[in-house]
């Protein structure tokens, strides 16, 4: 890969995020985290719309987070994502989230690619690879 890219979304927190405790409930990373995959799809070029177009699909086979410091309800969260690396028929995206510059999360997910039709590993055609890897 020679170029990175990044997803970047700028998020407020809601009520409807918060848990009883008062902050973000854990499982919600996992939302912001795709949020800002989206944004990393666009700012390279390919929509998840026209991905799947493309009869390709991207389920996450694996998710990692730690957690830092908790968000809370009206935080303004950055939530920043960057391809990590794609070798063969998977690829890891490594997320972060911030509030006023201070780290809240970070982590990543492993994705398979996998053939809509046929649900089956595929490799990615080399213009969407390309695209991708910053290479097109």
């Amino acid at each position: 890969m020679t170029a990175t890219r990044q997803g970047i979304v700028h998020y407020r927190v809601p009520y409807a995020d918060t848990d009883q405790m008062g902050v973000v409930y854990y499982g919600n990373y996992l939302t912001y985290f795709e949020r800002s995959r989206n944004e990393l799809m666009r700012a390279c070029g390919l929509t998840y719309k026209e991905f799947e177009a493309k009869k390709l699909m991207l389920p996450v086979v694996h998710a990692s987070i730690d957690y830092k410091n908790p968000a809370r309800y009206d935080d303004e969260l950055e939530i920043v994502a960057e391809l990590a690396w794609l070798r063969g028929v998977r690829m890891q995206v490594n997320c972060r989230v911030t509030c006023e510059g201070v780290l809240l999360a970070e982590g990543y997910t492993i994705h398979a690619i996998i053939s809509s039709e046929t649900r089956k590993p595929v490799r990615l055609p080399g213009d969407v690879q390309a695209v991708l890897t910053g290479n097109g």
